[in-house]
């Protein structure tokens, strides 16, 4: 997965830590935003293969973003991937119809993330 872009949108810093490593130590190019105004700032430059989205962004949450991404045609194509702390019933759905393209829950099975991301991305 060498040098694939990937954008994590993530407001807690320890998160936004650990994941940034997993996906340095595979080979993938990560960059980050710790909101939906930064993730939107960015990618005006910039147009990352996946996006890992935090549901519960402040200000603007990850569902409104993702769709806003997924409505816009310079960036519907992305893969989105829910990336969230609550997993209750319906919450897998929800995301999905917000235009996720995947879900993957907190904490991070730090074991199987990669190849989580690379079974997203295709070959």
């Amino acid at each position: 997965m060498s040098g694939i872009p990937v954008l994590v949108v993530e407001d807690n810093e320890t998160n936004m830590r650990l994941i940034r490593y997993l996906l340095s130590s595979k080979g993938y190019e990560p960059h980050s935003a710790t909101n939906a105004a930064e993730a939107l700032e960015l990618l005006k430059g910039f147009h990352p293969r996946l996006i890992l989205m935090d549901m519960q962004l402040p200000g603007m949450d990850g569902y409104e973003l993702t769709r806003q991404l997924k409505s816009a045609p310079e960036t519907k194509d992305i893969v989105v991937i829910a990336l969230t702390a609550f997993a209750m019933k319906g919450d897998e759905e929800k995301a999905r119809a917000a235009g996720c393209d995947g879900y993957l829950t907190k904490p991070i099975d730090t074991r199987t993330f990669a190849a989580t991301l690379a079974g997203f991305l295709g070959p």
